[in-house]
């Protein structure tokens, strides 16, 4: 099945009980405006979602870098905050920098990092899922690529990515999982992400769907906006969360006390109109931007 907004759409609405609810509301409609450019006049910091808004797969969205450029001379401050789990930081950051990007270290905050985070608190042997021949030494404790083995003996597993993951595996780890329950840590809480080839399904797809409690880290999550906010030592109410996706960026950046923007012409929404989808959630941006 090829995936589309509309099929995406109905999958995070049917696990949305996972997510976290947000005590403020959203506002009753949502302001359109030309670019981030003219929503960020209001705000002294931002908060970035990657896929969708910077980029496309490992395509650089048209006018990305300039923008951020231009806000960076303008002296506004800047967190990138992305679920993407597969690759290392430093593997990250020279894709960024190689696409043009001059994000600083303290700049990105990837859901991987906080994933280290909770498994340092963490002891036990952990069976890694993620592409094939990634290497986790990054990663603190005994973690280890996932094999048959693995699904019997480890004490826990990490989900990173969900590249080559199939239905066959997917079945494989529920069955391990029934014989014995044990801790699950999904890195990516996204369900879905936009490529250049069409949707993905994600790690939260496959997470949401384990018959054990699941710690999730990344966004929508309060510790991911947290270690953000922290990063921009700003108050929320001085920040923009933008993103491409209602349920991941919308509804955390809002919870989190930020205001909020939705990138519409790349990611989640390209091609169609976000209307009827913000009708139905009820999780409406603050703004709307057809691209950053």
């Amino acid at each position: 099945m090829r995936l589309n907004a509309r099929w995406a759409f109905a999958r995070y609405r049917a696990v949305d009980h996972l997510f976290p609810k947000c005590a403020r509301g959203f506002p009753p409609f949502s302001l359109a405006q030309p670019d981030l450019g003219a929503v960020m006049t209001r705000y002294d910091g931002m908060i970035l979602d990657a896929f969708g808004v910077l980029n496309v797969g490992d395509r650089v969205i048209p006018g990305a870098v300039e923008r951020l450029a231009d806000l960076r001379a303008q002296g506004k401050r800047m967190v990138v905050l992305t679920n993407g789990a597969s690759k290392t930081r430093d593997a990250a950051l020279e894709a960024w920098r190689r696409w043009g990007f001059d994000f600083a270290e303290d700049e990105v905050i990837a859901s991987r990092d906080l994933a280290a985070a909770e498994l340092a608190r963490r002891a036990g042997l952990w069976a890694a899922i993620g592409p094939a021949g990634a290497g986790f030494a990054d990663l603190p404790g005994d973690v280890r690529a996932l094999d048959d083995d693995l699904l019997a003996r480890a004490d826990g597993f990490v989900f990173l990515g969900s590249q080559g993951w199939t239905e066959a595996r997917q079945a494989a780890l529920v069955a391990a999982l029934r014989a014995r329950p044990r801790p699950v840590l999904c890195a990516n809480p996204d369900i879905v992400a936009p490529r250049e080839e069409g949707f993905t399904w994600e790690p939260g797809h496959f997470c949401a769907a384990l018959p054990v409690p699941v710690t999730y880290v990344g966004k929508p999550h309060g510790a991911a906006f947290a270690a953000a906010l922290a990063r921009l030592d700003l108050a929320p109410k001085r920040v923009a969360m933008v993103g491409d996706s209602l349920h991941t960026d919308i509804l955390g950046g809002r919870a989190a006390g930020c205001h909020t923007v939705l990138v519409t012409g790349h990611g989640f929404f390209a091609g169609v109109d976000p209307a009827p989808f913000i009708a139905a959630s009820g999780l409406v941006p603050d703004f709307t931007v057809t691209s950053i």
